[in-house]
């Protein structure tokens, strides 16, 4: 028997459509729906629907489920995606963005080779956020280590608190890759956090493990609880890694669970808020 949710809340909960891979887009919108999220971010890929607007407004119709952030192409396994010029990937991911009614685009800090795009990503970002209703939120991701070195591989840093952009995305499993403490960078971002992607983490390094919230050792009750706490105005994404799961009850019970993680410290049942501090 597929797990549902079936409680309904206040809390802004999207789905990412990478949380259901190897299935496709199409399937991702049929999950949110019978699980009960409110809303879904679409990765754009090489899957042809995630990267048309005509097919996912009539998916998001269908099944009554908003798109409210696009993931632009940006991972290694999606650099011919939309070409390879990285200001045109963000302007086709803007384009699709504003086409769909949604507010985000979740941008990766460039590859350290991408050297003029790296030169240009803070002022090119800003000219992007003076157009008016889409976010360009940059994403923490990490260094990479070898041996008993770390690899600088993104520029001008991993972390959108060292970097000068408007808006930012802070995702927890990343966080657990780099040792960073989660509820401090929220922190440090203030009012530049527009977008977070739950999921948890065990270790510092590689892999990057997008567990269901709760199975891991970081601070997911204690992040969630302290967004109540100030007030934050956007969405909760879960991005979570079931593609390891061996049967679709698995990946519905996991996402079923992870909703309701979410769902619960988000309506103030789980840790109490003023126990972390808001500052």
């Amino acid at each position: 028997m597929i797990a549902q949710v079936t409680t309904v809340t206040a809390s802004k909960v999207a789905l990412s459509t990478a949380s259901v891979f190897p299935e496709r887009t199409p399937d991702a919108f049929e999950t949110a729906a019978r699980l009960g999220y409110d809303a879904i971010e679409i990765m754009v890929t090489a899957d042809p629907v995630s990267q048309d607007a005509a097919v996912l407004r009539k998916l998001s119709e269908y099944h009554a489920i908003p798109v409210v952030a696009i993931h632009a192409p940006n991972l290694l396994f999606t650099q011919r995606v939309w070409g390879r010029d990285p200001w045109t990937k963000l302007e086709r991911s803007r384009d699709l963005a504003a086409a769909l009614g949604a507010r985000v685009v979740v941008v990766h800090p460039p590859f350290r080779w991408q050297r003029e795009y790296a030169r240009e990503f803070e002022s090119g970002l800003k000219k992007m956020a003076g157009q008016p209703d889409v976010a360009f939120a940059v994403e923490n991701l990490y260094p990479l280590v070898r041996g008993e070195t770390e690899v600088a591989a993104y520029a001008p840093h991993w972390n959108p608190v060292e970097i000068d952009c408007p808006h930012a995305t802070l995702d927890v499993s990343h966080a657990a890759v780099s040792a960073s403490d989660v509820l401090e960078m929220a922190k440090s971002l203030g009012s530049r956090l527009a977008h977070v992607h739950l999921g948890d983490g065990t270790k510092p390094g590689l892999p990057d493990e997008h567990l269901v919230p709760g199975r891991g050792t970081q601070p997911c009750a204690e992040l969630l609880s302290w967004l109540v706490s100030t007030g934050y105005q956007g969405y909760v994404v879960l991005e979570v890694s079931t593609h390891r799961v061996s049967t679709l009850a698995e990946r519905q019970a996991d996402l079923a669970e992870s909703l309701a993680f979410a769902r619960r410290y988000l309506a103030g049942n789980g840790e109490p808020v003023d126990a972390l501090g808001a500052g």
